[in-house]
């Protein structure tokens, strides 16, 4: 990420310990990392780490020093919290992000602009990872929101049809629509050379001047409920 942004002219400093130490209470820790980025002199707290209790405290340690701020997907948090952020997030005029990249594919702008919300198509989407699962969280959760993220960007009046997303599996990326049960648009993610973060960081600065962001926990919470709904729906059925 940081030779990304270095690319795009812009200069990225780093934490050297963002973990919470074992001499550490909650407290301190969020303490540390506010006067930590308080200190870099930056505009943006990019929280490039994994879900965990600890991504509310980072947030709100970026929050209380100033700085809007991007999570890395998948976004765990409760809806309840999540609500509690967006609020304080609006009251500090800070714009709070998810990164869900590949909603910035090209293709998928083009389904945005023809389907006009999707209402009365089918969605369907793959996603699979030949590596292991190594976080331990549902590939639902990780994969499948990347999935879900690109049908609420573009299609969001579309009906899932079919979520198909797993690890150690043969690499697949691949998103399509039905219509009456043709196949009317396809696309094949994985492979793309698009610059999708550099675009995310365009948006997203957009968005720290009109305060409006497309990517907001708004967003993000959306995205996990969905991917929450069809997780249960498959554990009933299992």
């Amino acid at each position: 990420m940081g030779a990304i942004l270095a690319g795009q002219g812009r200069t990225a400093r780093f934490l050297g310990e963002t973990r919470q130490r074992k001499d550490e209470d909650a407290e301190e820790y969020r303490s540390r990392l506010f006067a930590e980025m308080k200190a870099s002199g930056a505009h943006v707290a990019w929280l490039c780490v994994p879900p965990g209790e600890h991504i509310g405290m980072m947030l709100g340690a970026a929050l209380d020093a100033g700085l809007h701020v991007v999570a890395e997907q998948p976004w765990l948090v409760t809806v309840e919290e999540t609500s509690r952020w967006m609020v304080q997030a609006k009251s500090m005029g800070r714009v709070v992000g998810v990164h869900y990249e590949y909603c910035l594919l090209g293709e998928l702008e083009n389904w945005r602009r023809e389907y006009g919300g999707g209402a009365g198509l089918r969605f369907h989407g793959v996603f699979h990872h030949s590596r292991s699962g190594h976080l331990g969280f549902p590939a639902m959760d990780v994969l499948g929101t990347h999935l879900l993220s690109m049908r609420e960007y573009a299609v969001p009046d579309s009906a899932v049809e079919q979520i198909d997303c797993g690890y150690e599996l043969a690499d697949a990326r691949r998103v399509w629509l039905n219509d009456d049960g043709r196949r009317v648009a396809t696309i094949d993610f994985l492979e793309s050379a698009e610059p999708l973060i550099q675009q995310y960081v365009s948006r997203l600065e957009a968005a720290m001047e009109s305060g409006e962001f497309m990517f907001d926990l708004k967003f993000a919470a959306r995205v996990g409920e969905e991917a929450a709904r069809l997780r249960q729906a498959i554990e009933t059925r299992s």
